[in-house]
């Protein structure tokens, strides 16, 4: 269970660190203040000025206006100043661990051995339930 939470977070962590770093542009092409059409990889399409007809007169957008298209481009820059940062582990900074590693695992090596003193012998043997006999149980 541990090994898969560890590689699933490890999996998170460069894929994050990999769109953070990464640079990427999208486009998208808006007519009549709606989305016509949407690119990551290249330029959107334009609409046809055929096709769009203004749906009520009330509407800013017609087929006279020359502007009433946009394009539009989203662009996400990515970063290149990642800290790396390195360390050096000298004896000194790791002798507490080691020494609290150690002083537990000294103190709880017994455990593993579980002793049964009694397990030799055989259970007296009982002619009578003597409580249930004389009915006192205990509550």
């Amino acid at each position: 269970m541990k090994q898969t939470i560890s590689k699933i977070l490890s999996l998170f962590l460069a894929c994050s660190v990999l769109v953070s770093t990464t640079s990427f542009a999208s486009n998208a092409h808006f007519c009549c203040n709606k989305l016509v059409s949407f690119s990551v990889t290249g330029k959107a399409k334009p609409c046809d000025q055929k096709l769009q007809s203004p749906k009520s007169p009330l509407r800013k957008c017609s087929l006279e206006q020359k502007n009433c298209c946009s394009n539009v481009t989203y662009a996400n820059f990515g970063k290149d100043d990642l800290m790396v940062r390195s360390f050096d582990l000298d004896f000194d900074t790791l002798i507490v661990p080691y020494t609290s590693i150690f002083y537990h695992t000294d103190s709880f090596g017994g455990l593993q051995e579980s002793i049964v003193p009694f397990k030799d012998y055989i259970p007296p043997w009982v002619e009578r339930n003597l409580p249930i006999l004389h009915r006192t149980l205990l509550i």
